[in-house]
């Protein structure tokens, strides 16, 4: 499955499940630990767990799985590592202060219809 597959299909798996604010950043040209980004938040920490559930069982129906996770016990800020694809699920609050969107700038932000 492509880069490309699997980043459409975490986009819908965090956006069927109420995921806040799901953006998509190209990072390909600018770092060499993955070619995308994907953020997104919630509202409170069991939301966040809720998303990583989802978006785990939605990527295994795919036959798709994370290399490592991190965050998952504090649920704050949860990464999941799917190789290229780097996925940072956040407490509203956590998405606030680290502001990942900023720091990750010259990135290129996709919009998911042209996935």
């Amino acid at each position: 499955m492509e880069n490309k597959e699997i980043l459409k299909s975490i986009y819908t798996s965090l956006d069927e499940h109420k995921g806040n604010n799901v953006q998509l950043i190209d990072i390909s040209g600018i770092s060499i630990m993955a070619d995308y980004f994907v953020i997104a938040s919630a509202g409170n920490i069991n939301h966040v767990h809720a998303l990583c559930d989802y978006l785990e069982e939605d990527m295994r129906k795919i036959n798709v799985y994370y290399t490592h996770v991190e965050g998952y016990d504090t649920g704050s800020w949860v990464l999941m590592d799917y190789g290229d694809i780097i996925v940072h699920i956040f407490d509203d609050a956590s998405r606030e202060f680290y502001d990942l969107e900023h720091i990750w700038r010259d990135g290129k932000v996709l919009d998911p219809a042209d996935i």
